[in-house]
């Protein structure tokens, strides 16, 4: 599933315009990058959440060249899956 097939759900189901549904996940989407740039946690009950995890300096590799390189300290985006979607995923191969 990519972005305008959720916008295709939402209009489908919502009797929304093509453009209403796209401000609403544009919004949701919006929202949710804003908060993390911040370095606020989105917890969505269910599903799971997504927080900033910090990376301290490392010493890495090149994999065309083998030297060795210095990377540089990050903040990256991480995602945890939700109790509740784990089981129904995990259903879904068992049952």
């Amino acid at each position: 599933m990519n972005k305008g097939d959720l916008i295709e759900a939402l209009k489908r189901k919502n009797n929304f315009t093509r453009e209403k549904a796209e401000r609403v996940i544009d919004l949701f989407f919006g929202e949710m990058t804003n908060a993390l740039v911040k370095g606020d946690r989105v917890e969505i009950r269910g599903f799971g959440s997504i927080f900033v995890k910090q990376y301290g300096t490392y010493k890495g590799r090149n994999p065309k060249t083998g030297e060795s390189v210095m990377v540089k300290s990050k903040r990256l985006p991480f995602f945890r899956c939700g109790k509740e979607l784990k089981e129904r995923v995990d259903n879904l191969r068992n049952g």
